[in-house]
C-alpha cells in the first residue's frame, strides 16, 4: 500500500501568556500555511501521494486549499501536480487540546505511517499521547520549542518521505525517544491521575494553575527532565546548562531550585533563558542523574506540576506523586539521519548508489 501522512497543525500554538511578557514570535494562520505548503512539496517530491490533516477553525486548511488550487491552475513547475491530495479526518471540532487528541488516535487507526506536528511542546505532548507506534516528525511553531528541532520544514517533509516510502532503513530513518509518567494518587478520593511530558516537569509551589504556561521562577522548587540541552529554551534550559544529557542518552536530570535566585552559602545561581528573549535568575540547590525507569517522590509538598511549560495539575499534602522516566517511549523521523544517508546514497538523483540494508 502506498504510505499516507498524517498532518496535525495547531492553529492557536504560541499564543499562550509568554508572548506577552517575553518576546516570543506568534506565528499567523496563513505563515503555518505556507509551512504546510513546503511540508506537502517536500512529501509528493518523495512519492507520498496523499495526506490526512486533523480539522480545525483557525483557517490553515483553507489557506493550504487555495495553495493546492493555485498550483493546479498553473500546473506545477513541469505542468504537473506538485502537491499530494488533502484528505481531513471526520470529527467534529472543538478547538481545545481534544482535537489533537482524538485526530492523533483516527490517524493512528487509519494507518498512517506517521505524523507531521506543527506546534510547540504541548502540542507534540498531546500527540505523542496516541500516536502509539507511528513516528513523528515535529515543526517547532510554538512558544516553547525544546521538543521539536529549529529545520527549514521543507527538509522535514523531505526526510519524512523518504523515510516512509522506504528509501531509507527504519534502524536510521527512526529514533527512539524518551517521557516522564506522571502519577498523583488522590488522597482524598484514592483516584489516580496520569499524565506525560516530552521534555521537563516542573514543580511550583503554587496550587493555583491560572495562566497555565511557566513563566516566573520564584515558586519553582524541582525539575526533572528527558534531556538537557543548552541550545534549546524553557525550563529544560535550566537543566541544560548545569549538566547535558542528550535525546539518546539513558535517563535524564533532576534539579532542585531554590526561591528568587538565592545566593546564600551552597546555593549555586544561574541565569537561564526561560522564554524567548526572557532571562531568569535561578537559584539550585542540586541536581543529579535520572536513570530510566526508577521512580522519583518529590520533596515538594504541595503545589501544581507544569508538564512542557504548562501547569496541569495541582496537588496537595495528603496526595502522593510521583515521576518515572521511560526511555524508548515513542519514536520520531531521524531527520538528520535520513538526510545524510540520503546525500551518502545519492538518493534523490536518478542513479542512487546501492545500498545493502542492515535490519
Amino acid at each position: 500500500m502506498a504510505p499516507v501522512v498524517g498532518i496535525v497543525a495547531n492553529p492557536v500554538s504560541a499564543r499562550d501568556i509568554r508572548r506577552v511578557v517575553a518576546n516570543a514570535t506568534s506565528l499567523q494562520i496563513a505563515d503555518r500555511a505556507n509551512i504546510l505548503l513546503r511540508v506537502l512539496a517536500a512529501l509528493h517530491a518523495c512519492g507520498v501521494r496523499d495526506v490526512l490533516m486533523m480539522p480545525e477553525n483557525g483557517g490553515i486548511r483553507a489557506h493550504v486549499e487555495r495553495g493546492l488550487m493555485r498550483a493546479r491552475g498553473t500546473g506545477g513547475s513541469r505542468g504537473e501536480d506538485i502537491y499530494p491530495a488533502l484528505h481531513t479526518v471526520s470529527m467534529p471540532v472543538t478547538g481545545t487540546v481534544a482535537d489533537t487528541h482524538r485526530a492523533t488516535a483516527e490517524m493512528r487507526r487509519a494507518g498512517v505511517s506517521a505524523l507531521v506536528v506543527l506546534g510547540g511542546d504541548g502540542t507534540h505532548r498531546a500527540v505523542a499521547a496516541e500516536c502509539g507506534t507511528v513516528p513523528i516528525a515535529g515543526i517547532s511553531t510554538g512558544t516553547n520549542n525544546a521538543f521539536p528541532e529549529h529545520r527549514e520544514p521543507t527538509i522535514t517533509g523531505l526526510a519524512t518521505g523518504l523515510a516512509v516510502t522506504g528509501r531509507v532503513p527504519p534502524h536510521i530513518a527512526f529514533a527512539a525517544n524518551k517521557r516522564i509518567d506522571v502519577s498523583l494518587d488522590n488522597g482524598a478520593t484514592g483516584a489516580t491521575v496520569t499524565e506525560m511530558a516530552l521534555v521537563d516537569v516542573a514543580l511550583v509551589t503554587e496550587r493555583y494553575i491560572g495562566a497555565r504556561a511557566l513563566w516566573r521562577t520564584e515558586n519553582f522548587r524541582e525539575l526533572y527532565v528527558t534531556f538537557a540541552d543548552p541550545e534549546v529554551i524553557g525550563m529544560s534550559a535550566i537543566a541544560g546548562l548545569l549538566e547535558p544529557v542528550g535525546r539518546d542518552e539513558s535517563g535524564g536530570l533532576m534539579v532542585r531550585l531554590s526561591p528568587d535566585g538565592d545566593c546564600r552559602k551552597g546555593i549555586t545561581t544561574l541565569n537561564a533563558p526561560i522564554a524567548p528573549g526572557m532571562m531568569a535568575r535561578v537559584g539550585i540547590t542540586d541536581w543529579r542523574r535520572m536513570p530510566a525507569g526508577v521512580a522519583f517522590v518529590p520533596e515538594v509538598s504541595a503545589g501544581s506540576v507544569a508538564l512542557d511549560g504548562e501547569r496541569e495539575l495541582s496537588f496537595s499534602e495528603r496526595d502522593r506523586l510521583s515521576l518515572t522516566l521511560r526511555d524508548d517511549a515513542f519514536r520520531t523521523v531521524n531527520v538528520a539521519a535520513v538526510m545524510r544517508h540520503a546525500g551518502q546514497n545519492r538518493l534523490l538523483t536518478g542513479t542512487p548508489v546501492p545500498v545493502t540494508a542492515v535490519f
